[in-house]
């Protein structure tokens, strides 16, 4: 019976060491390149400019995405990329609305802000009216059930209570 030669424990990796990196190896774990609200905006502004953004944000909204998720979207990226930190992301988020916005009607096309809600009334009277009626019939099923009957018998064995 031959033995076969093992590998020592100490060349082995440590479980999880695939999952985890040094600190600052992640681009959002440095110092931002942009610090301030104003040089994050004159960065979006200058990219949002260019014909080929404008081409794609304009057939983005044209498939109804809400104005508010590209502009999130746009933001979270700039985050990740190590280019603001989120402070400055957040404070820019409108700009970046109001540019997608112009955007959109300069191409004159109907985009959805998503800041409000469209409520359709005769759809949602509908479904609260579906919902009532089926509530209402587990309500009366409910009702119907027959009671459980208590035992009549007394309990026997081991473990049964004496009075």
């Amino acid at each position: 019976m031959a033995f076969e030669e093992q590998k020592p424990l100490t060349d082995a990796p440590i479980p999880g060491m695939s999952l985890v990196h040094e600190l600052g190896a992640r681009p959002w774990q440095s110092p931002s390149q942009f610090s301030t609200v104003d040089e994050a905006i004159d960065f979006y502004m200058d990219r949002m400019s260019t014909e080929e953004y404008m081409e794609q944000a304009v057939e983005v909204m044209e498939m109804g995405v809400p104005v508010t998720t590209i502009a999130n979207s746009m933001q979270m990226a700039g985050v990740m990329e190590g280019k603001h930190n989120i402070d400055v992301g957040m404070l820019v988020i409108p700009l970046i609305m109001e540019m997608l916005m112009l955007i959109a009607e300069n191409a004159d096309i109907k985009y959805d802000d998503g800041l409000t809600e469209e409520r359709d009334e005769q759809t949602s009277d509908a479904r609260l009216d579906m919902v009532r009626r089926e509530m209402k019939g587990r309500i009366d099923e409910a009702d119907k059930q027959p009671e459980i009957e208590e035992p009549t018998e007394e309990p026997k064995g081991l473990m049964a209570r004496r009075a």
